[in-house]
C-alpha cells in the first residue's frame, strides 16, 4: 500500500519553486484549507497550484465550525475581566469587542455560557444578552489572532457546508479539482450535503468532533476516504484520550476498508526547526503501524520555515515503515541503509 503525503499550501509554500520542490519530495495532494483562504483569491490559487505541478488538488472545507473576526493588528490581548461585546455582525475585534462567523451564533448565546477561543489561549463567560446585545466577561486572559477556532459549552446549531463553501465547491468542479474535504462532518447528513454539490467526486470527511466518532457507522460508507484532525478532536475530547481514538478509529475504518489519513502536529516542531525530535518521529511512525493510509502536513507546510523538509522527513519515515516487519531484526535495522 502507498502511503499517501497530504501537503497544506500557505505563505510558506504557496510560490512555484516551493511546490516544485513539495511535488518532487513525494506529495500526493495539496490542500487548500478554505477557512484560510478568501473566495476571491482561490481561482487565481487553483490557476497557480496547476500551472506549477501535476499533484491534484484538494479544496478543504471551512465546515460546521465558530471562528473569531480579524482583530485589531491581527492580535488582540485580553485581560482578565475585561468586558467584551460580541457582535453577530463582522466587526474588526479588539480589547472590548469581537465578532463570530456564522452570524447565527450571537443567537443562541445566552447569560452563563462559556466561550474558548484559539485553543483554550482566552475564554469569556457570557454574563447578560439584552436587546440583542450580547456581553461578556473574560475569565482567561491571553491573546487572541484573527480567524481562530472557538468553542461553546453547548451545542450550536451550524450549516454542515458554508455559503462560502458551495461557492467554492462548486468554482472547484468548474476548473477540474476532483478532491474535496468535507470538515467537521457529523453525521451521514452532513455527507450527502456534500454529495449533493461534488457528486461522485473524491471526498474526504474530517472527523474533528464526537459527533464525528459516535456516527462513524453511518460516516463511512459513503465517503472514500477519512481524515482524522487530532487537533479539533481535542477540543471535545480530552487529550490523553486521543491517542487509543485514534486507534480505535483506525480500526473501527478497516472494516470498511475505508482509507484514514491522520494530521495535526506529526512534525510541530519542525515550523521553526529543521529537523523532528524523536517523539514526533515515533508518533509518525506509530501512526503508520496502526494502519494509517496517509499523513496530512498543515501549519509545517503551509506556515512552517521548512515545508520542504518536513515532506522530506515524513518520506524518510515511510521508507522504513516499509522496511520493517514484526521478525525484522535489530541487526537488520540498525543496518538498513
Amino acid at each position: 500500500m502507498t502511503i499517501k503525503i497530504l501537503s497544506t499550501l500557505g505563505p510558506s509554500s504557496l510560490n512555484k519553486e516551493t511546490v516544485q520542490q513539495l511535488e518532487k519530495s513525494g506529495v500526493h495532494l495539496f490542500r487548500v484549507n478554505l477557512s484560510h483562504t478568501k473566495l476571491d483569491d482561490l481561482e487565481e490559487i487553483i490557476f497557480k497550484i496547476n500551472s506549477w505541478s501535476n499533484t491534484p488538488i484538494c479544496l478543504d472545507s471551512e465546515g460546521a465550525q465558530v471562528r473569531n473576526g480579524f482583530m485589531k493588528d491581527n492580535k488582540v490581548f485580553y485581560k482578565l475581566k475585561d468586558s467584551v461585546i460580541i457582535h453577530n455582525q463582522p466587526v474588526i475585534g479588539d480589547s472590548n469587542n469581537i465578532s463570530f462567523t456564522p452570524a447565527n451564533v450571537c443567537n443562541q448565546l445566552e447569560e452563563g455560557d462559556e466561550i474558548r477561543v484559539d485553543f483554550n489561549s482566552v475564554r469569556f463567560l457570557i454574563t447578560s444578552k439584552n436587546d440583542g446585545i450580547v456581553r461578556g466577561e473574560v475569565t482567561s486572559k491571553g491573546h487572541v489572532g484573527s480567524n481562530k477556532a472557538v468553542d461553546i459549552n453547548k451545542h450550536i446549531k451550524l450549516p454542515a457546508i458554508t455559503p462560502k463553501d458551495i461557492d467554492a465547491f462548486n468554482l472547484g468542479l468548474k476548473m477540474g479539482i476532483k478532491n474535496y474535504a468535507l470538515s467537521f462532518t457529523n453525521t451521514a447528513k452532513d455527507v450527502l450535503s456534500a454529495r449533493d454539490i461534488i457528486g461522485h467526486s473524491n471526498l474526504i470527511s474530517k472527523i474533528e468532533s464526537i459527533d464525528g466518532v459516535l456516527n462513524l457507522k453511518e460516516i463511512l460508507p459513503l465517503v472514500d476516504q477519512i481524515l482524522i484532525d487530532r487537533g479539533d478532536l481535542s477540543r471535545q475530547i480530552s487529550i490523553e484520550k486521543i491517542p487509543f481514538i485514534q486507534r480505535s478509529i483506525i480500526s473501527y475504518a478497516k472494516n470498511f476498508k475505508t482509507p484514514v489519513y491522520v494530521a495535526t502536529n506529526l512534525l510541530e516542531s519542525m515550523t521553526n526547526n529543521e529537523g523532528p525530535t524523536r517523539a514526533e518521529a515515533n508518533d509518525v511512525a506509530s501512526t503508520l503501524l496502526m494502519g494509517a493510509s496517509g499523513l496530512v502536513l498543515a501549519a509545517e507546510t503551509a506556515i512552517g520555515k521548512y515545508p520542504v523538509e518536513s515532506v522530506k522527513t515524513i518520506n524518510s519515515i515511510i521508507k522504513e515503515y516499509g522496511r520493517w516487519t514484526p521478525k525484522t531484526s535489530l541487526q537488520e535495522i540498525v543496518s538498513f541503509d
